[in-house]
């Protein structure tokens, strides 16, 4: 192989070229598709009433052309159309969508006629929650509701919330009585004509239903004499023509996109019947008529409810507008980052791009930069978001893939890198991440052989935050600030930052909030008489003390419920003490196994158990046992029910696959110092890829995926497009994160969880403390402050005030009540 290209393979640049190209791609993509390709349906209603396809046929998924369909329930449609009236006029098609939103609204109610003898009869029914749903039995749509409705002959107070209008088959099954389709066009014309003139419309939204299709070989003798497909074809067309005529030129395009349309013509739920799903020719199975059911309550309702997250209801909707104060922070962090990194160019090869954006003074740019395209992406249309699809075959073609490239990039070291190595955690997380990221993309949640090993590896992640820091704590002794800031930065910095920009929960990014309650209780546990850590005993007896006190917490509501209503109402920070108590009491042992694991991997070391001639056939029984348990658990949560059942059991059982797998992680030298350098790739920037994936690679806060390349079945492109783009964001991010964790707390952060950490001993004693001269005491860190004369100088109180808030607890305690202020503003 020539020189290059070997350098061509080799050269560390590629990688970083290739995601610019990438991103520069994805744009262009976005900026064709949003301003040229779909200028006229941004809002993707278009998409919603005339494209689409089934994602899955047996499980009847409807897919609209590049928006999230919502499956409504009862408390949502109530929410839409509160004590409002929804009027269908038509014939028996109509009344089986007529059933089958009824039904949506509220279960109790039946999905068909009661018996034979009244399906030609009229029928009102009405929800729990006093929502009104009728049904007028009208074939000809020319009764004297529909007269007077289209008429403008109802009072506003009266008039419904969705009028929806089916006919078509009756002219055509009784041509000689009826006039056949010409008296139904002439019918048609009256009635769009009426409702275009009307000057308040005859209902809040109008919908025809275009003319159902037919399976010809499956229709009676006696209908098949008469009802032909080639005059539903003409039906439809004339339908689809008077209702959305085509643009003749850009002006009249304007036109039309800026005028309101006064009804609604659904063409798509013709694609969406096939031969197989009906027994008479006519009326197709309650599956399908509940999905274009979901249409109609998409395309009324989407735009109605608040707009709040999860955004997963990205079919005929627009994006809210930002609050004022929301602008402001979403505008300050855009243009933070490129002006901090302008105003560091001197110190910056300019004509190296790729080692630029590397540098540390890249940071804020790179975090900046990633809002951007974050906010893009789920909180725009500039890109399209579609469901998320299960697919036993793509699952576990993606793990074998995913296995592949572990297994093709294994490292041996050279030397015994000892138990839970740093290589062997962050391969650990790199794999379990990878498994939980194809989990959520592809919606696995739901089957509780997939969902039940998923909890066992959040366990193990919670597991290795006990272990990790108990260690760190039990060698260095160092209960210093800096460290607590080190670590609560590092893990909250990207959560907040996210919080803020795209308008969400902090709690709804559960993970950084559960390692860092987590990670306060360890570290409240171990500093507590903390020069009493050497004696074992006494470290059991706190670590069992912790677990007994929050345990008692957990199962006592009540204490959750003051605290959070205290934020609630001072912090203006609307948490959910229900949630957050179901997160943690579902793990809730699991750490403080990993501290137990901690002291005891201490004592082994301490002891020198290995020395011991009988740990040979000591350790062999421990892996013989270890495989039986892993084997008993596979069998055990394949057993189970539900995914419901399984979290009964998983905070009792959980700890024993994690065990297991350790010991047989580390069960011989080989093992424990060979690691997967993908994997570890992953794992070291596995914190990032479990927030960023909410919006970018997933979408609509984790409810549905990212294409960036339009179309359904461009989705495997897609995928890989967006995984490489993903994967290189969250590496990026976690080196800026880092950097600016540098930058708050003024030394190096570590990554976490982590086993042997390496941090200054006394973490108080580092804190920054600066003159007024803006000279900080930290090494390497600089408080950029004018120095005024020495007969000019500031008061010894601002003196005081200045070195506190250049120290890391000033800076920390300036960013809470700067979010504080933050959140009692937001609505503004």
């Amino acid at each position: 192989m020539g020189p290059w290209r070997s350098s061509l393979f080799v050269n560390p640049s590629w990688p970083h070229i290739l995601a610019l190209l990438g991103y520069l791609a994805a744009v262009l993509f976005g900026l064709f598709r949003y301003v040229i390709q779909d200028w006229t349906d941004s809002e993707r209603c278009g998409a919603l009433l005339n494209k689409g396809s089934w994602l899955d046929r047996e499980q009847y998924k409807w897919q609209p052309d590049g928006c999230i369909l919502h499956e409504y329930n009862a408390r949502e449609g109530t929410a839409c159309f509160g004590t409002g009236h929804i009027l269908f006029i038509g014939d028996s098609t109509t009344r089986k969508l007529f059933y089958q939103i009824a039904h949506i609204l509220d279960p109790q109610l039946p999905t068909a006629p009661p018996n034979d003898d009244r399906k030609h009869m009229d029928v009102h029914l009405s929800t729990k929650h006093r929502s009104r749903v009728s049904f007028v039995w009208d074939p000809f749509l020319n009764g004297s509701r529909i007269n007077n409705l289209v008429n403008s002959q109802v009072d506003l107070s009266s008039r419904p919330s969705m009028l929806v209008l089916g006919s078509g088959l009756w002219y055509m099954r009784y041509s000689n009585t009826s006039g056949g389709l010409p008296a139904w066009e002439s019918n048609i014309e009256r009635v769009l004509q009426s409702i275009t003139t009307s000057k308040i419309g005859p209902a809040e939204s109008v919908v025809i239903l275009p003319v159902e299709q037919l399976v010809t070989s499956k229709l009676s003798r006696e209908r098949a004499m008469t009802m032909r497909s080639s005059d539903i074809d003409a039906m439809n067309s004339d339908l689809f023509h008077r209702i959305s005529p085509p643009s003749q030129g850009l002006f009249h395009a304007l036109a039309l996109r800026n005028s309101t349309m006064p009804v609604v013509f659904p063409a798509v739920f013709n694609q969406m019947l096939d031969t197989s799903m009906t027994e008479d020719g006519i009326h197709y199975s309650d599956p399908v008529v509940k999905a274009q059911a979901t249409i109609l309550l998409n395309m009324r309702c989407n735009d109605v409810l608040p707009k709040t997250f999860p955004f997963d209801k990205t079919c005929c909707n627009h994006y809210p507008t930002i609050s004022v104060v929301h602008g402001i922070i979403l505008t300050a962090t855009i243009f933070w980052g490129p002006y901090l990194y302008l105003s560091s160019l001197q110190t910056v090869n300019k004509l190296d791009i790729i080692a630029a954006l590397k540098s540390k003074e890249a940071a804020p740019l790179i975090l900046s930069s990633s809002v951007i395209l974050i906010f893009l992406a789920d909180r725009t249309g500039f890109w399209l978001k579609e469901q998320k699809h299960f697919n036993e075959w793509t699952f576990g073609f993606l793990y074998f893939v995913s296995f592949l490239v572990g297994l093709l990039t294994v490292k041996r070291g050279d030397k015994d890198l000892g138990f839970l190595n740093r290589e062997q955690t962050d391969e650990w997380k790199g794999w379990m991440q990878i498994t939980i990221l194809i989990y959520h993309y592809l919606g696995a949640s739901k089957i509780s052989g997939i969902y039940n090993p998923i909890r066992v590896l959040v366990a193990s992640y919670l597991f290795m935050t006990g272990f990790g820091h108990t260690t760190y704590y039990m060698r260095k002794a160092d209960f210093g600030f800096l460290r607590i800031a080190q670590v609560m930065v590092r893990l909250n910095f990207l959560t907040l930052l996210l919080a803020y920009t795209m308008n969400t929960n902090y709690l709804s990014y559960y993970f950084a909030p559960l390692v860092s309650w987590w990670y306060i209780i360890i570290y409240v546990t171990m500093a507590v008489a903390s020069r009493y850590n050497d004696r074992t005993s006494f470290v059991v007896c706190k670590i069992i003390v912790s677990a007994l006190l929050v345990t008692a917490l957990m199962h006592n509501p009540r204490i959750l419920e003051i605290a959070f209503g205290f934020l609630r109402y001072f912090c203006n920070i609307q948490w959910s003490a229900r949630e957050w108590s179901f997160r943690v009491a579902l793990d809730l042992w699991i750490v403080y196994v990993g501290m137990l694991s901690a002291l005891v991997f201490n004592k082994f070391q301490t002891l020198r158990i290995s020395d011991d001639p009988r740990w040979p056939f000591v350790m062999k029984m421990t892996i013989v046992l270890s495989a039986i348990v892993l084997g008993w658990f596979l069998i055990f949560e394949l057993l189970q029910e539900s995914k419901f059942a399984y979290n009964a059991w998983h905070p009792y059982v959980s700890f024993l696959p994690v065990l297991a797998f350790i010991i047989l992680r580390n069960a011989t030298v080989v093992l424990r110092s060979t690691h997967s350098r993908a994997y570890a790739f992953i794992g070291r920037c596995s914190l990032e890829t479990f927030i960023v994936q909410y919006h970018f690679w997933l979408a609509g806060d984790t409810k549905g995926v990212l294409l960036i390349i339009p179309g359904t079945r461009w989705r495997p492109l897609n995928f890989v497009v967006t995984t490489y783009l993903f994967v290189y964001l969250c590496d990026r991010i976690a080196h800026a994160t880092g950097q600016i964790t540098t930058v708050i707390c003024g030394k190096v952060s570590m990554t976490l969880p982590t086993t042997v950490p390496n941090a200054p001993r006394r973490g108080s004693q580092a804190a920054s403390m600066s003159d007024c001269t803006g000279q900080s005491g930290e090494k390497g860190s600089t408080v950029f402050v004018d120095t005024p004369p020495a007969e000019d100088r500031v008061p010894s109180i601002l003196c005081t005030f200045e070195r506190y808030i250049s120290s890391v607890q000033g800076r920390l305690v300036f960013g809470l009540f700067v979010m504080w202020m933050v959140n009692l503003l937001w609505t503004l």
